[in-house]
């Protein structure tokens, strides 16, 4: 198994602690793992994106020129990163702000409503929790209870009482899954 995966958007929607704690649950489930951010200047508001690779066998490079899954949550990064996914790969998008959805036919397309389910929370910092659930809904990449200990990880001790909450926003993510 070795799934090569961006996660893209703004500055600020938690992308790069996606990635991470994506990477943690990986690691405590034995895998070989690639972390890679890459953000602009500005933390919040610029572009944000994560170069995320899962692997059962040692992996050779961390660059990578295209994608088995693609993960957006804006037009910029949709623009960028469709043209990038294998075909026959996967692209999950969040609507909220994006004018033109992934038009590619040759790919798996899933659109999930994560905003609108953070403002049906009335948490909108659980956005990237609400993210990631969906794409663990879509792939089984890691147990849940994996994505819970990378969670903790990552974590400062002084907002593990959030757990609770990340937890149902992961599995309220798992619930949104609509394919194109």
């Amino acid at each position: 198994m070795k799934e090569e995966i961006i996660i893209a958007g703004f500055g600020g929607q938690g992308v790069l602690s996606m990635g991470k704690i994506l990477a943690y649950a990986a690691l405590m489930n034995d895998l070989e793992v690639s972390w890679m951010p890459a953000y602009g200047p500005e933390q919040r508001g610029g572009t944000a994106n994560v170069t995320v690779i899962l692997s059962d066998t040692p992996i050779s490079s961390p660059v990578l020129d295209s994608y088995d899954i693609a993960v957006v949550l804006n037009q910029q990064s949709l623009d960028k990163f469709e043209p990038k996914v294998k075909p026959g790969g996967l692209l999950i998008y969040d609507s909220y702000g994006i004018h033109r959805a992934p038009q590619r036919g040759d790919i798996t397309v899933h659109e999930i409503k994560a905003m609108d389910a953070t403002f049906d929370m009335g948490n909108s910092k659980a956005y990237n929790m609400v993210v990631l659930g969906a794409l663990l809904g879509i792939r089984d990449l890691v147990p849940l209870d994996a994505v819970m200990r990378g969670l903790k990880k990552t974590l400062p001790e002084r907002h593990h009482h959030l757990l609770p909450m990340n937890e149902e926003a992961i599995q309220l993510g798992m619930t949104l899954v609509n394919e194109k």
